[in-house]
C-alpha cells in the first residue's frame, strides 16, 4: 500500500528495496508528500520506510486524526484497449474508501480521473509499470 498522501513524480532505482516490482506500485518512486499545508520532498529513508509503503502511521507528517493510511490498486481487467483498475482505501486496515478507475490504452488518457491528485498520480504510475511489464500489441 502506497501512502496516500505521496505524490509520486518519478522510478527509483537508487534506493536498496530488495524487491522493487512486488511494491505497491510495482517500483520504488520518488515524490513529494502532500499531507502538510506545504508540499515537501520526503528523505531517502522516509520514501523507503513509508511513502511507497503506506501504513505510515509512524511518519510524523501523517494526519493523526481522520484520513487514510494507505491505499492499494488492482487490476481487475485487462482488455487490451483499456484496463480497469479497482482501488481500496483504507484506515487501521479496514476500507474507507473503494473505486474503479478506467485507462484507455488506445487514446492514453483517464476518461474519469480521481479528484485527488495523489490517487489519480498512483494509479498512473502503477499503470505506467503495469504496461511496462505487458506492453500493447502493435497493430
Amino acid at each position: 500500500m502506497a501512502c496516500p498522501y505521496f505524490y509520486p513524480t518519478e522510478k527509483c532505482s537508487t534506493i536498496g528495496w530488495a524487491f522493487p516490482a512486488r511494491l505497491p506500485l510495482g517500483a520504488g518512486f520518488t515524490g513529494r508528500c502532500c499531507a502538510g499545508l506545504e508540499e515537501i520532498t520526503p528523505s531517502e529513508e522516509e520514501l523507503h520506510e513509508f511513502c511507497n509503503l503506506g501504513y505510515a502511521r509512524r511518519c510524523m507528517r501523517m494526519p493523526r486524526s481522520g484520513g487514510t493510511h494507505g491505499v492499494r490498486f488492482a487490476v481487475a481487467r485487462d482488455e487490451e484497449s483499456r484496463i480497469i483498475l479497482h482501488y481500496v482505501s483504507e484506515r487501521e486496515h479496514e476500507p474507507v474508501e473503494y473505486g474503479r478507475l478506467e485507462y484507455d490504452c488506445e487514446a492514453n488518457i483517464w476518461p474519469a480521473p480521481l479528484r485527488d491528485c495523489c490517487l489519480q498520480r498512483q494509479a498512473e504510475c502503477y499503470v505506467a509499470v503495469y504496461l511496462e511489464r505487458r506492453p500493447r500489441r502493435a497493430e
